[in-house]
């Protein structure tokens, strides 16, 4: 879909089946961006994700100097990003970050390491979000980072500091991403002796650090760990570029179709990840198994069906806190009350998601209590139909559409979703993917 309409009404929808393939991972891409751009020599970027927050990332590494190009090769779309070494071309910026935390967390610790004159901004909501763990850990060890409205928050004024320190602290349990932009720039800190990063309390998401160690690796570099409470970088590194390199596909935006095809009987099958990817969101695979969906796999594959009415789950999700959403969606179509434990991280996503999935699934009929960091839902013998807002989240979106599909113990509901055009964050094809796994329905 390239033009959006204000709403859009999804009919009931009978069953789900089909191939889609997936675009590009939002994590993956964001992150090779930023480490093409800081790495020695040329790469070679294919099947880049397109959507909004890429796009803001892009923009501006082109504000920092950093030359890129878009072509056409096949079906692959191929970016070539120039290195900088490690330095940018540009010092002075204003920067618009959009709502892309993976695009401003990283981009903020690369600016405050080399150094310059920045200001770092983005929509209202970026603005309500927290970074103020990333930037104590910076300004500890060095950086001349300030808040310029609410402290805690962006937006950000960052200035050329100077650092010194070898050893670096940052919390692990608000937002992964935290730890994730210190990692990514400590080669740039280690340049004269090694670097470690300590993390304070239980890290979450670990998957997400997972991808981050794994291209950094890509790219040259060298991580020793001591589990996940610590990461040691040697000195003396430089990121060299891997030459080319291969986008996967999106788990997260997976898990909307492998749900279609548990609650639609399927079998849907999505191609771009599969039990070779790299991505911790392919472990939701197996939460839909434990709900009593089939599940099969190939090097990069997945396909979801299912033989009878799924089964309630009372999970841990703090792995996968971003398709966990997709989970409770699923549990409308699930005999018994699921709860998800562990996803405060929801909290401080693109909107507060523990409250807005309480708020859309209770239009649906849905038994809802929420605490802290859990969710449990009960279904409703019937869905109702329902008008979904979206809180410009796109997953919140993505997610309701679901609530259309006929499972095998519940019918789908009449479904509204408020402005659908949330989804170009991640996913501007959406609908029309989703629409192509609808059978004998009407979406």
């Amino acid at each position: 879909m390239t033009d959006y309409p204000h709403h859009l009404d999804l009919l009931p929808v009978a069953h789900a089946e089909g191939v889609v393939r997936l675009p590009g991972s939002k994590s993956i891409s964001n992150r090779i961006l930023l480490l093409a751009a800081l790495a020695d020599g040329d790469t070679r970027v294919v099947d880049l994700l397109a959507s909004d927050d890429t796009a803001v990332m892009l923009a501006a590494l082109r504000s920092l100097g950093v030359n890129w190009t878009e072509q056409r090769e096949g079906n692959s779309t191929v970016h070539g990003v120039q290195g900088v070494k490690g330095s940018w071309p540009q010092r002075s910026a204003d920067l618009f970050m959009g709502n892309a935390g993976t695009a401003i967390r990283p981009l903020t610790a690369a600016l405050a390491v080399i150094g310059g004159d920045y200001k770092v901004h983005g929509v209202p909501r970026m603005h309500e979000r927290p970074i103020g763990d990333l930037v104590d850990a910076l300004n500890a060890a060095g950086a001349d980072i300030e808040y310029t409205m609410a402290k805690g928050y962006p937006p950000l004024h960052i200035r050329s500091g100077e650092f010194k320190a070898q050893r670096l602290s940052v919390r692990g349990d608000v937002s992964s991403q935290f730890l994730t932009a210190l990692l990514m720039v400590a080669p740039l800190m280690a340049r004269q002796h090694a670097v470690t990063i300590d993390v304070e309390g239980e890290l979450i998401s670990k998957p997400y650090i997972e991808i981050t160690l794994n291209l950094m690796r890509r790219f040259g570099a060298v991580v020793e760990q001591d589990g996940w409470a610590s990461f040691t970088i040697p000195a003396g590194q430089v990121y060299q570029s891997p030459g080319t390199i291969h986008v996967e596909g999106d788990a997260s935006s997976a898990s909307y179709f492998l749900a279609a095809g548990a609650i639609g009987r399927g079998p849907v099958r999505v191609q771009g990840v599969g039990r070779e990817s790299i991505q911790g969101d392919v472990r939701f695979a197996h939460a839909l198994e434990r709900m009593g969906a089939t599940i099969t796999m190939g090097d990069n594959w997945i396909e979801a069906s299912a033989p009878g009415p799924l089964k309630a789950v009372d999970m841990d999700f703090n792995h996968i806190p971003d398709a966990a959403m997709t989970i409770a969606v699923a549990a409308l179509y699930a005999e018994g009350t699921t709860t998800l434990r562990n996803i405060a991280s929801w909290r401080v996503k693109e909107t507060d998601r523990l409250a807005a999935m309480a708020t859309e699934l209770r239009k649906l009929g849905a038994r809802v209590e929420e605490g802290p960091d859990w969710l449990s839902v009960t279904p409703p013998a019937r869905l109702l139909p329902a008008t979904i807002d979206t809180y410009d989240d796109h997953r919140m979106a993505m997610c309701f559409s679901l609530a259309a599909l006929d499972g095998c113990i519940r019918k789908g509901a009449k479904v509204r979703i408020n402005d659908p055009k949330c989804v170009a964050k991640t996913f501007p094809e959406y609908f029309t993917a989703f629409a192509s796994v609808a059978k004998r329905g009407s979406v």
